[in-house]
C-alpha cells in the first residue's frame, strides 16, 4: 500500500512538516495579538510590576507543563486530531467529541474570526475605510437580539476575505500554507525582537520596583487578582498545544512533535517576559493599569508618536498569521471525527491532488467567516477560553489514564518529571478554572451548557454512523 493511501485505498494526509515548521506553527499560533493588549488589562487587578512579571513566567512554566505532558501523548499517538484522540482513547467516544464540538462551534472558528477581527481593526490604522468603526449597515431588529439592531461594519468584511484568502490557501496544500505561516512568523518574531533590542538601547525609559506589596490590597485580594491575570496569560498563550492536531503530518514525529511543542513554548515565554519588562520599563505601573493598547501606549513613550504605526503593522502581521496557523490545524480535528463517523461524513475526504481536508478546511472558513459577521465573537471567545481549560486537564490527565488503560502502548517519549509535572499542570489549571468559575459564573457556565448542547448531536452522529 502506497505511503500516500489509506487501508481503504483512499488518499492520505502526508507527512511533510519538519521541525521547523511544526515550531513555526506553534508559535505563530501563539503570538497572535494578546500580546500587544493583555498587560493592561492584567494591571487592573495585580498593579505591581513584580506580580504582573511573575504571573507571565508562572503562565509560562505552567504552559511548559503542559507541553511537557501532551509531549508524550502526542509522540505515542502522532495521528491528526491531536487532543481529540487522545480524549477519545482515554475517556471514549464522548468526550472526544464534546471536544471536537467545542472546538467546531465557538473555540476555533470564534478564535479565527476573533483574530480576523484584530487583523481589519489594526488595518484600519493604515487604511481607515477597512475598520471595523467604519460602519456599512444598521438594521434595527426590535426585540429580536439584546442590542436591539446589527451593524456591519468594513472591518467585519476585510475578517471575512482574510479568513476566505488563507483557507484558500490551505486548501491547495499543506506546502502552500507552510511557507506563508514560516514567513509570518519569522516575521513577527523579527519584530517583536527588534521592538525589545531598541526599545532597550535606543528608547527612553526608567528603572522601575517590583513592589511585591501594592497599596491598598491585601494578600487575599492578590492572590484572587493573580488568579484572574492568569486567566489573561493563558489566553496569550492559548493555542501551544495545536500543533499537536497536525501530528499526522509531521515528519518523525516520535521525535518533532515533543521538541516543536517544548521548543515552542520556551521561545513564546522568553519573548513574551521580555516584552512586558519593556512595557514596565517604558511607563509607570499608574500608566500601565486598564489600558487596552499597551503595546501603542508603551511604544508613544519609548520612541515618540510615529511608533503607533509600527505597532499597529506588528499586530496586523502577528494577527495574519496567527489566523493562518489556526486554519491549518482546526480542520485536522475536524477530519479526524469524520472518520470514527461523528461528523459529517464529507470531512473526512482528503483531496486527492492537494492531500489537504478540503472540505472541512472550507466548512471551518463558512463557520468562522459567520460568526465575524455577527459580531459576537468577543463573548464567545470568553466562555470558550473556560471550556478549553477544562479539556486541558482532562487531556493531561488521560497521560495517567491511558499508563493504566493502555500499558503496552509504545511510548518513544514520556512525560519528563512524571507524575510531578502533569499534577502541576492539572492542579494549577483547576485552580484557574475554579477562579474562573467565581469571577465570571455567567460565562463559565454558559461554556458547560454550550459543550452539553453537543451530547444529542453525538448521538445524532452516532446512529448516522451505525446505519450507514
Amino acid at each position: 500500500m502506497p505511503h500516500d493511501q489509506q487501508s481503504d485505498g483512499k488518499p492520505s494526509l502526508v507527512r511533510q512538516l519538519g521541525f521547523f515548521d511544526s515550531t513555526m506553527i506553534m508559535l505563530g499560533i501563539i503570538i497572535g495579538s494578546g500580546i500587544f493588549v493583555t498587560t493592561g488589562i492584567m494591571a487592573r487587578f495585580i498593579p505591581s510590576p513584580g506580580w504582573i512579571l511573575l504571573a507571565w513566567i508562572f503562565g509560562g512554566l505552567l504552559t511548559l507543563a503542559g507541553a511537557l505532558t501532551y509531549a508524550e501523548l502526542g509522540a505515542a499517538m502522532p495521528e491528526a486530531g491531536g487532543q481529540y484522540v487522545y480524549m477519545r482513547e482515554a475517556y471514549g467516544p464522548l468526550p472526544g467529541f464534546l471536544y471536537g464540538w467545542v472546538l467546531f462551534a465557538v473555540y476555533m472558528t470564534g478564535g479565527i474570526a476573533a483574530l480576523g477581527a484584530a487583523f481589519a481593526e489594526y488595518l484600519g490604522y493604515f487604511f481607515p475605510a477597512l475598520s471595523t468603526d467604519n460602519y456599512l449597515l444598521r438594521i434595527d431588529l426590535g426585540f429580536l437580539v439584546p442590542q436591539g439592531s446589527y451593524a456591519l461594519s468594513a472591518g467585519q468584511l476585510v475578517a471575512v476575505a482574510a479568513i476566505i484568502l488563507l483557507s484558500i490557501i490551505n486548501f491547495f496544500g499543506l506546502a502552500l500554507g507552510k511557507i506563508v505561516q514560516n514567513s509570518l512568523t519569522v516575521l513577527k518574531i523579527g519584530i517583536l525582537l527588534v521592538f525589545i533590542v531598541f526599545g532597550f538601547v535606543v528608547g527612553t525609559g526608567q528603572p522601575f520596583e517590583l513592589d511585591f506589596a501594592p497599596a491598598n490590597l491585601g494578600l487575599g485580594q492578590l492572590i484572587v487578582g493573580f488568579g484572574v491575570a492568569l486567566v489573561a496569560v493563558s489566553w496569550a498563550f492559548d493555542g501551544w498545544n495545536n500543533v499537536i492536531f497536525v501530528a499526522g503530518e509531521v515528519k518523525r514525529p516520535h521525535r518533532n512533535v515533543p521538541l516543536s511543542l517544548v521548543t515552542g513554548t520556551i521561545m513564546a515565554t522568553v519573548l513574551y517576559a521580555l516584552v512586558n519588562y519593556l512595557y514596565l520599563w517604558a511607563l509607570p505601573i499608574e500608566e500601565v493599569v486598564g489600558v487596552v493598547r499597551i503595546a501603542e501606549k508603551a511604544s508613544t513613550a519609548l520612541f515618540g508618536g510615529t511608533a503607533a504605526a509600527v505597532v499597529s503593522a506588528a499586530v496586523v502581521v502577528s494577527a495574519f498569521g496567527a489566523m493562518n496557523g489556526s486554519i491549518i490545524v482546526g480542520p485536522r480535528v475536524y477530519f479526524a471525527m469524520a472518520r470514527d463517523n461523528l461528523f459529517f461524513k464529507r470531512m473526512a475526504e482528503v483531496h486527492p491532488r492537494f492531500r489537504t481536508p478540503g472540505f472541512a478546511i472550507l466548512i471551518q472558513a463558512v463557520w468562522s467567516a459567520l460568526i465575524a459577521l455577527s459580531g459576537t465573537f468577543e463573548q464567545i471567545i470568553t466562555f470558550a477560553m473556560f471550556v478549553s481549560i477544562m479539556f486541558w486537564i482532562a487531556a493531561a490527565a488521560s497521560v495517567f489514564t491511558l499508563r493504566k488503560k493502555r500499558p503496552e502502548m509504545p511510548r518513544p517519549y514520556k512525560t519528563w518529571g512524571y507524575p510531578v509535572v502533569p499534577l502541576v499542570f492539572i492542579v494549577a489549571s483547576a485552580g484557574i478554572l475554579i477562579n474562573t468559575l467565581i469571577e465570571k459564573p455567567i460565562e463559565s457556565l454558559a461554556g458547560i451548557a454550550l459543550t452539553l448542547v453537543g451530547i444529542p448531536f453525538y448521538y445524532l452522529w452516532k446512529h448516522r454512523g451505525r446505519s450507514e
